[in-house]
């Protein structure tokens, strides 16, 4: 059974920082690129980031580029996204997802959330102005 699993959301001020962790089980890690996508209130789901399934190319929505930071321990079988310098705009539900691409180049990314077969079930953020 896979299984995704946001945790790090909380409630911080804006200028503030916070790190999400994606723990996934029931599928070979390395053999899938990863993503990070929000959804706010109201809103459609949206990209955020995407990282390879060898870590070596990342991509970023051009709202959080420079300010967001997304990684993979593939020991640790972990995603990883670092938020900083978080605004009142950053508030939503981040949701991690899973799409295998053993198939294709150890550098390709999706940013569309249509290319992932698997998600977690979302971690809130909500950011104070």
């Amino acid at each position: 059974q896979v299984q995704l699993v946001e945790s790090g959301g909380g409630l911080v001020q804006a200028g503030g920082s916070l790190r999400l962790s994606c723990a996934v089980s029931g599928l070979t890690f390395s053999s899938y690129a990863m993503a990070w996508f929000r959804q706010a209130a109201g809103k459609e789901r949206e990209f955020v980031a995407a990282i390879s399934r060898s870590g070596g190319v990342t991509d970023y929505a051009d709202s959080v580029k420079g300010r967001f930071a997304i990684s993979r321990d593939n020991a640790k079988i972990t995603t990883y996204l670092e938020m900083d310098s978080l605004k009142a705009e950053d508030t939503a539900v981040y949701y991690c997802a899973a799409r295998n691409t053993i198939m294709y180049s150890g550098s390709v990314v999706y940013n569309d959330l249509r290319s992932y077969g698997y998600w977690g079930q979302g971690t809130q953020v909500t950011v104070s102005s």
